[in-house]
């Protein structure tokens, strides 16, 4: 029988020559990243995923994520090193696995672990002895010890000894041009030394900084803490937003002088409401844990309520520009991404802002260059709405415009000439000195 210690020792060495074989489990918006970077450090990469149609597409070498270079993918495809699957039997063959799949909140607003513990416990069966498997996606603290390492002991194989079992929170930042996987400091975390060991030497051998702690817990409460602090100071901020409005101060000016001093100011700008995988989720998980161990946050609760009245209360700013109503008015919307310039439109605030518009009474179209269609207010209907083109005829035939994303392909120009009223949640049109004019108001 091969000891645990020969398993450590054969797997680390195999890491630091690059011979070790990769799984990522889940290619979307931070496994498919991720596991370009594997691949472009040199190991053989097999990512595994259930959409055959992205499937098919990544082996084809598209794109698939509108900011990659154009030939990332198929260039790595080229290498030979790189393939994905729908297979899990094929994890048998793989030295390293990387948890890369979404941990949403359950229709009550609970923590949703149940896809990364189906995950986890479908490929249970095939790891190979003295594989490590590393969890990336957002969970409480205490998943990996608590939920995950059963279902891994519970085919015999004991962490720590027969496979090893770490934490590494994702930090991914979609379409950020300045930091990317290989640059932002990766922390990670395990309960055992071997595991600390394996999963620090791996992550270095991609990532210029490993940050290790002593544990999965302080790994995955990491996450949290990062995005419950942005949290905290996005409430802030949209709340200073609605007193600046009230006091005749514009609040961006008022960030941007703060931030001029050098020391214990950190800027954080209003917009419409929280979006993406992170900021409206990582919060949540938390504060939840904090409540079942009897510790609860009312600084990071408050936030998590603040930021969820905000769609409200930009749909009110549309009422009020609009003439007082939204009943009978027809209003577009620009950008229904969470974030500009990329495709992500997960935990959008543009469809929470939508439905209480049209819930009094309005008719909302957007435009979105990153959406031919999109489902709005309907999404369980299935029927998608198209992207309305920008023309001053178009523009003119509104009673509003709303920025809700602030994409760099578009024409703000002509809709500051042609429409009728404007709320700019983005500070868009200051950004790019149209204005000030009396048809634009902040969000």
């Amino acid at each position: 029988m091969t000891s645990s210690f020969s398993l450590f020792a054969d797997l680390k060495a195999r890491l630091q020559t690059g011979d070790a074989a990769i799984a990522v489990v889940g290619l979307g918006y931070v496994g498919l990243p991720l596991s370009m970077s594997v691949c472009e450090a040199g190991f053989g990469v097999t990512g595994f995923e259930l959409d055959e149609t992205r499937v098919a597409r990544i082996n084809a070498g598209e794109q698939v994520l509108s900011y990659f270079p154009e030939d990332r993918i198929s260039n790595a495809v080229g290498t030979g090193r790189y393939q994905a699957t729908s297979d899990t039997a094929r994890i048998a063959d793989q030295d390293v696995v990387l948890v890369c799949v979404p941990t949403p909140l359950s229709d009550d607003g609970t923590p949703d672990t149940s896809i990364i513990l189906a995950a986890v416990e479908g490929f249970a069966p095939h790891l190979k002895p003295g594989a490590l498997v590393v969890i990336e996606s957002t969970v409480w603290p205490g998943v990996t010890r608590e939920k995950v390492q059963p279902l891994l002991e519970a085919t015999k194989k004991k962490v720590g000894q027969d496979v090893f079992l770490a934490f590494s929170p994702e930090r991914e930042d979609p379409g950020n041009a300045t930091f990317h996987t290989n640059n932002i400091p990766k922390v990670v975390g395990a309960d055992d030394p071997h595991s600390l060991d394996l999963v620090k030497t791996f992550y270095e051998a991609i990532i210029e900084k490993v940050v290790p702690v002593n544990s999965s817990a302080t790994a995955e409460a990491v996450k949290l803490f990062e995005n419950s602090f942005r949290t905290v100071n996005i409430a802030l901020v949209n709340e200073a937003k609605y007193l600046c409005n009230e006091l005749g101060i514009d609040v961006f000016e008022l960030i941007d002088a703060a931030a001029t001093k050098p020391f214990g100011f950190m800027p954080f700008y209003p917009g419409p409401g929280i979006g993406g995988a992170c900021i409206p989720v990582s919060p949540v998980f938390l504060s939840w844990r904090a409540r079942e161990v009897g510790v609860p946050l009312p600084m990071v609760e408050h936030a998590i309520r603040s930021n969820a009245e905000m769609p409200g209360r930009v749909a009110q700013r549309v009422a009020e520009a609009s003439g007082g109503n939204l009943d009978g008015k027809k209003v577009l919307v620009l950008g229904i991404s969470y974030k500009k310039d990329i495709e992500d439109a997960r935990l959008s605030p543009a469809f929470d802002i939508v439905a209480r518009m049209e819930a009094a009474g309005a008719h909302c179209d957007y435009h979105d260059p990153y959406f031919a269609e999109h489902a709005l207010n309907d999404a369980n209907s299935g029927y998608k709405r198209p992207s309305v083109a920008i023309t001053a005829e178009a523009v003119a035939g509104y009673d509003a415009v709303l920025v809700v994303t602030d994409h760099s392909d578009v024409d703000y120009a002509l809709i500051a000439t042609h429409a009728r009223a404007i709320v700019d949640t983005r500070n868009i049109f200051t950004k790019l000195g149209i204005g000030p004019c009396d048809k634009i108001s902040a969000g």
